[in-house]
């Protein structure tokens, strides 16, 4: 089994990333842009920590970051939440 992932001197992961072809509802991704330019990080490194932290039934913001994100949401009128999730379409 290849080894996907192993530990540098600094105590950092060393992992094998690629690029995606990822389509997101346009107004989540420039609050997620924002969201990841506020905390210094590129936009990759904000969607790993996202799906990391999911996928240990964690939450992956505390309470300052949601504040952020829902001053950004505003901002770019972002209007959905969780139950817009799995019924969200494109327009023809």
């Amino acid at each position: 089994m290849k080894k996907t992932s192993s530990k540098s001197a600094d105590n950092k992961l060393v992992v094998e990333r690629v690029q995606t072809g990822v389509r997101l509802e346009k107004r989540l991704v420039k609050v997620l842009k924002a969201l990841a330019e506020y905390h210094d990080i590129s936009l990759g490194d904000l969607m790993e920590g996202i799906v990391l932290h999911a996928f240990d039934g964690k939450t992956p913001f505390g309470e300052e970051s949601l504040k952020v994100i829902a001053n950004l949401k505003q901002v770019y009128k972002l209007d959905l939440d969780a139950s817009a999730s799995h019924r969200l379409m494109e327009q023809k």
